[in-house]
């Protein structure tokens, strides 16, 4: 599955300080609830996203728990604001202990 799951980010290049800008997020994941069967009736075991988190310099900035009901490919959208130029760290987990990472850095402008 890791082959075909692939974070997508978009942070702005810069920012005022104290300004509030939007950060997009989607991963391309099934979600593959548990609840489906195979084409011989067995169930097809649970693999979701179960959890994501954006750091900026090492500080959580946003923490979300997934539950099955979350659609496949998860997109978040949220605003934050920055004091200082830094890096934004994106980390999504799933169910077989697999995480993905995507980093992005953000100026002072």
């Amino acid at each position: 599955m890791a082959d075909t799951v692939i974070p997508r980010v978009k942070v702005p290049a810069t920012a005022k300080a104290g300004a509030v800008f939007t950060i997009k997020t989607l991963i391309n994941h099934p979600m593959v609830t548990g609840l489906t069967k195979d084409k011989d009736g067995k169930p097809i075991p649970r693999e979701i996203i179960n959890r994501f988190t954006c750091d900026f310099n090492g500080a959580n900035v946003i923490d979300v728990a997934l539950d099955p009901a979350v659609s496949a490919n998860p997109y978040f959208e949220f605003d934050a604001k920055i004091d200082k130029a830094g890096d934004f760290t994106f980390t999504w987990y799933d169910d077989n202990g697999q995480t993905y990472t995507d980093k992005k850095s953000i100026a002072l402008g």
